[in-house]
């Protein structure tokens, strides 16, 4: 997707119109369910019983391995809205070093065909 707006006026719509990504918005509770149920698998293994088995094991880890991974996603999204904030003030601030980039057409960009001979 290509636009004709200035680093300034991209960075006054916000949010407005994205959405998140299928995968981000479910990847916690995927990799929840994919490492607690591993890791009763695991435990299971190591103490040589039936690797389904103590059915607790698995949804403890479930719960667990979900809530962590919830937490460092959401310690993620906020970080990374403050550096979005610290960026966006410092354009705000020094609107000269971005200035908004000429549109050029292809055929300026393409060298005038020479046969060879």
């Amino acid at each position: 997707m290509t636009s004709n707006l200035s680093a300034i006026e991209l960075l006054k719509l916000g949010n407005e119109g994205r959405i998140k990504p299928f995968l981000n918005q479910y990847w916690p509770y995927i990799l929840g369910g994919v490492f607690g149920i591993g890791t009763g698998v695991m435990i299971n293994f190591g103490t040589k019983r039936p690797l389904m088995s103590g059915i607790q094991k698995h949804i403890l880890g479930v719960v667990g391995w979900t809530a962590a991974i919830s937490v460092v996603q959401n310690k993620r999204d906020e970080y990374l809205a403050e550096k979005d904030a610290v960026l966006r003030h410092y354009i705000e601030l020094h609107p000269e070093d971005f200035p908004t980039p000429e549109r050029k057409k292809i055929g300026d960009l393409l060298d005038p065909w020479v046969p060879i001979r």
